[in-house]
């Protein structure tokens, strides 16, 4: 194992994001017996869901893991292990009142993701959780469609902020290797002081190998969600890294059971992974909102007529 895998922390997202998949549908007794089977597999992280506010972001039906209290992180977690904690906000969308200091908190880490218009507002937000004596990171969403000088001075200012960790995210599912490496690159060389992690997509089949491009490039934080349980095309597999970084901390045992016993009879009634609507939007560098309502239509698998409505001058004209 090299040094740079033994530097690498996990964070499975499973609940966070592949709450985007079923409305954050999850029991008390799945999530319990996901953080259970995180820990024995050794992974770092668990994002357990998101700490917005309902009177801030309401979504019809949504699950409690939308809506994170302490006391649904600690009925359903009982003792915690050596697996950290995670929740993610998003920028106006969380009562900064409803986070407890971290040592009255299960949490750990907040994560806040922001576009790159809003990064000052992102660091202020992190700030308080810093204050507060969380670990925090800001989640740069769309990379992909930020422009060059807008994306240098955004790390400019991350690199003189409290913040710990700044995530290269693949939020459309968009990138390849090269475009990894590029970023990776210039993540480094203006917030050279910030630790990096990275959040990849799979609507190109690509995001365990995107990942683990940004490994051997020193990002330290690894994304991930169990059977790429995430929204759309969902994400890098935990049970991928966990064998790829298979040593006395991982074991993927567990894993893989409780994707047996959980996520293939979950998988009948809910969809994610890749399908080519999702790879369409994935190889147009568009959000997937149009392949995911594709999906939910009794069209969805006209993936033709998708593609030439999605390429047509006006509709992808409009869209750049």
């Amino acid at each position: 194992m090299t040094g740079k895998q033994r530097e690498a922390k996990i964070l499975d997202c499973t609940i966070r994001d592949g709450g985007l998949v079923n409305g954050w549908d999850f029991s008390a007794e799945f999530v319990s017996a996901l953080y259970q089977a995180l820990s024995r597999a050794g992974v770092d992280y668990m994002e357990i869901g998101y700490k917005n506010s309902p009177l801030l972001h309401h979504v019809p039906n949504a699950g409690p893991w939308a809506y994170l209290t302490e006391e649904l992180i600690r009925t359903t977690i009982g003792e915690k292990t050596a697996t950290k904690l995670s929740a993610l906000v998003d920028i106006g969308r969380v009562d900064e009142r409803d986070i407890a200091p971290r040592d009255e908190s299960f949490l750990d880490l907040i994560r806040v993701a922001c576009y790159i218009k809003d990064v000052d507002k992102g660091i202020e937000l992190a700030g308080k959780f810093h204050d507060l004596g969380y670990e925090t990171s800001l989640n740069i969403m769309a990379v992909s469609h930020a422009r060059e000088n807008d994306l240098n001075e955004a790390l400019e200012q991350l690199n003189d902020s409290p913040v710990d960790i700044v995530y290269v995210v693949d939020s459309f599912g968009s990138l390849f290797g090269k475009d990894i490496e590029y970023l990776v690159a210039k993540f480094q060389k203006f917030a050279p002081n910030k630790t990096l992690g990275i959040h990849t997509h799979n609507n190109l089949q690509m995001a365990f190998a995107n990942t683990l491009i940004g490994l051997d490039k020193g990002v330290a934080y690894l994304d991930s969600s169990v059977f790429g349980m995430g929204r759309a095309a969902g994400n890098c597999p935990t049970e991928l890294l966990v064998g790829h970084l298979h040593s006395a901390r991982y074991d993927v045992r567990s894993l893989l059971d409780i994707i047996e016993q959980q996520f293939i009879p979950l998988r009948e009634r809910v969809e994610w992974g890749y399908t080519i609507p999702y790879a369409i939007t994935g190889l147009l560098d568009e959000h997937p909102r149009t392949a995911m309502a594709l999906r939910a239509s009794a069209d969805k698998d006209k993936y033709l007529e998708f593609y030439e409505k999605l390429t047509t001058v006006e509709t992808h004209g409009a869209h750049l």
